[in-house]
This record gives C-alpha cells, structure tokens and sequence, in this order.
C-alpha cells in the first residue's frame, strides 16, 4: 500500500472510532445548543478551506491561475442565486476561456 492509502486507512479508522466514542460518552443524551452549532458550521468550513487549498495551491506558493478565476466566477454566480448547473458552467466556462487566453 502507498502512503496515501494507509493516511486513508487510519482517517478512515480514527473517524469510526470518534463516532463510536461519541455514542458511548453521550448514551443517549443531547448535545448542549453550544455544540449543536458549532458542529453545523463545521462541515462548510472545511469544505471551504478546501477550496481554498486546492484552488490557491501551487509548486512554489500561491499560484494565481485559471483555478482562481473559476472560482471567482462561481462567487459571482452564487451571490446572483443561480441554480447549482449554471455555477458550474460559469466556473468551467470561465476556467476554460482563461486558459485559453493563457493563463496556467
């Protein structure tokens, strides 16, 4: 197995556990709000860091490229409230064309 596989094994097997570990330290009780919302804003949080790290990462740093433009377009079209198909083809139409004007 490569490195990445055994990352995904033991990510895999640390994320059972901690679910296990939860139903057993709380048996059956109810989180206080505190928690309740923080857990609800944890999930889009990492799904933006995500994006972020994918989009900006590059060999030597920040890379400013096409990603960046795409991503940028999809802003765009989220704040006009477009439907989830239209974001994504502004974002590829907008990656595509920076591209094809030269951007990496």
């Amino acid at each position: 197995m490569t490195e990445a596989w055994i990352a995904v094994a033991v990510i895999g097997a640390a994320t059972i556990a901690l679910k296990a570990a939860g139903t057993v330290v709380l048996g059956g009780g109810v989180l206080p709000r505190r928690f309740d919302v923080l857990i609800t804003l944890l999930a889009p949080s990492l799904l933006a860091g995500l994006v972020v790290v994918q989009t900006l990462e590059g060999d030597d740093g920040i890379a400013l490229d096409a990603r960046v433009a795409g991503v940028a377009a999809a802003g765009v079209a989220l704040a006009l409230r477009a439907p989830l198909l239209a974001v994504l083809v502004a974002a590829a139409g907008v990656a595509a064309a920076a591209r094809a004007l030269g951007a990496a």
